[in-house]
This record gives C-alpha cells, sequence and structure tokens, in this order.
C-alpha cells in the first residue's frame, strides 16, 4: 500500500436482522442513510449524537427482497427496487414516508434504481434485461419514456452522470452501455467490453469524465471519456485507462467514487472494504490507483454495498450478508 491513510471503524449496527442487507444510500446532505434488505423492509437511519437511530420504517409495500434504494437529489423521495418486480417511490412527509405510486411493468426482479440529477427522469433495470426510464412530472406522475434492451442478459446495476442525462447501466453479459438521449429518443450510444464476467456495480467520478466498474471478475476498471475530435464530428468516446486487478479474493460487488476526496471504495465478497487512490504523480490519461488502505474482515459476510457521504469527507457507509451496517472513516495521514 502506497500513502499513508487509514480505515478506521466509527459504528456496528444491526439493521436487517436474521436477513441479507443488500444496500445503503445517503440523502444529498449526507444526514441520513436508507438500508434495504432480503426482508423486504427499508430503513431510514440518522445519527443522534455518537449513535444511529432508526428514523423511519418503510413495510408493506414489497412482496420479496428489496435489492436497491435511492434517493431523490431533493433527497424528498425514496425509489426502492424489489424482486418482486416493481419499484416503490416513497415520499418523505414530516412524520415518515408515504408510499406514493408503485411503478410496475418489468417481467421480473428489479436490480436497481437510480435519479437523474434533474430529479426529473429515474431509470430501473431488471433480470428481464431492461433498462427502463421514467419520466417524473410536477404532479408526482411516473410515465415510463423508453426501454432499452441493449443487454443481452440480467441488468445488475444503472447510474446517471453526476450532471448530464447520460445513463450507464452494468450486466451479467460482462458488458456496460451508455445512453443518451437523441432526437426525442433514448438510445444505446457506445457498449464498452473489457470485463470477464459480470459487472456488479459502477460509479462515475465527481467530474463525471471517468466511470469505475466492478466485476464478478475480481477486477475494478476504470473507464475515461476522451472529447470528440477537433473537427467536431463523432462522439466522445470512453475507454479503459486502468484495470485493478490482484487486489480482491472473490467477486468485487460494489464501487463507488468518493465526490469530495477522489477516493474509490470497493465491496468485496472476501469480506474485505478496499480504499484505492490516483498516484498524484501519474499521467491523467493513463493513471495509476494504489490500495491505500483496507479493513480485512470488514463484516463476518459478502460486502454488498459501499458508500461514501456526499458531503462528509472519508465517512464511509458498509453492509453486508450478515445484515448490518458498518460505518467507517478514511483519513488521509
Amino acid at each position: 500500500m502506497k500513502g499513508s491513510a487509514s480505515l478506521s471503524l466509527l459504528h456496528r449496527f444491526s439493521a436487517h436482522p436474521d436477513s441479507r442487507c443488500w444496500f445503503v444510500s445517503w440523502n444529498s446532505s449526507g444526514t441520513l442513510l436508507a438500508s434495504c434488505g432480503g426482508d423486504k423492509v427499508i430503513r431510514v437511519w440518522g445519527r443522534e449524537g455518537d449513535s444511529w437511530v432508526c428514523k423511519n420504517v418503510l413495510e408493506d409495500s414489497h412482496q420479496r427482497t428489496v435489492r436497491k434504494v435511492a434517493w431523490s437529489p431533493c433527497s424528498n423521495y425514496l425509489a426502492s427496487a424489489s424482486f418482486d418486480a416493481t419499484t416503490c417511490i416513497w415520499k418523505k412527509k414530516i412524520e415518515g414516508f408515504e408510499s406514493l405510486t408503485v411503478l410496475e411493468g418489468h417481467e421480473n426482479e428489479v436490480k436497481c434504481v437510480s435519479w437523474a440529477p434533474s430529479g426529473n427522469l429515474l431509470a430501473t433495470c431488471s433480470r428481464d434485461k431492461s433498462v427502463w426510464i421514467w419520466e417524473v412530472d410536477e404532479e408526482d406522475e411516473y410515465e415510463c419514456v423508453t426501454v432499452l434492451n441493449s443487454h443481452t442478459q440480467d441488468v445488475k446495476h444503472v447510474v446517471w452522470h453526476p450532471t448530464q442525462e447520460l445513463l450507464a447501466s452494468a450486466s451479467y453479459d460482462n458488458n456496460i452501455c451508455l445512453y443518451r438521449e437523441e432526437d426525442d429518443d433514448w438510445e444505446c450510444q457506445v457498449t464498452l467490453e473489457g470485463h470477464s464476467s459480470t459487472v456488479w456495480s459502477l460509479s462515475f467520478d465527481a467530474s463525471g469524465h471517468r466511470l469505475a466498474s466492478c466485476s464478478d471478475d475480481r477486477t475494478v476498471k476504470i473507464w475515461q471519456e476522451f472529447p470528440r475530435d477537433q473537427a467536431g464530428t463523432g462522439e466522445s468516446s470512453w475507454k479503459c485507462v486502468c484495470t485493478l486487478s490482484g487486489f480482491h479474493g472473490r467477486t468485487v460487488y460494489d464501487v463507488d467514487w468518493c465526490k469530495v476526496t477522489g477516493a474509490l471504495a470497493t465491496a468485496c465478497g472476501d469480506d474485505t472494504v478496499r480504499v484505492f487512490k490516483e498516484d498524484e504523480s501519474s499521467d491523467p490519461d493513463q493513471p495509476i490507483f494504489s490500495m491505500v488502505a483496507q479493513a480485512t474482515k470488514a463484516h463476518s459476510q459478502d460486502v454488498n454495498c459501499a458508500a461514501w457521504n456526499p458531503k462528509e469527507a472519508g465517512l464511509l457507509a458498509t453492509c453486508s450478508d450478515e445484515g448490518d451496517i458498518a460505518i467507517w472513516k478514511f483519513k488521509e495521514e
């Protein structure tokens, strides 16, 4: 490990007892953390003094495992994606949350949900191999505006670019697709090929010019956008500029790029949480990333998710098959 950095445990608490905790998501201000699990329940956590307490329990809307949760950019809405083939939209009230609407249409398990930076678009993806884009109007009505069938297998993850309406998806077919709207129609503009097995998760950096992907092949790849040529013809292109291999003992289930510090965190099936940083001396077009900190046996079972707090530098939340959430502090000395 290069550099001097540490990853220390601040808190650990049981979030979904007797079931897996699949995913955690911070609201935009970093004050609330939503979690979901195999118990079909969503819980919202907040800090009170030195401890974390459950503020809300959202239940009775899903019939099966809740796989992902995502806060809207304004943090007034929470979306939950479930194996029951639905996505539920929850609206935050003064006292708790209300179930606003249930989005139906996918043929089977919904694996992920993600809000566009404007808050006016929502993407969902499914085991049915499709990606759906939903438009949200001022009356909180949701309409599916396109169904994208660019993958040949189960779609595991969708994520929006931090500032643009550019959507990325990752699949069991080992590929990553990038979509934009062209002439009122959404289309896959580029397919990124390079992983040799399922791509589980994706994360853009703060600028949106780089995308990290993690895979069942035990690697993390860094993809970089290169601008369209000087003549103004053609689209910008994305190329793999770095592959992190040899660090992970099993499947890498999640990757998250900290928008505050630029650190990259991974959640792995070998029960370890790792943090990588770009070497300052490396060429930006051929970056070198080093592992700067890790917590071995961070959890007693597979680590499913790693999520950086959007405001507080170095605050990281992870969750696991054991049903626990751990809160970590990453510090660069």
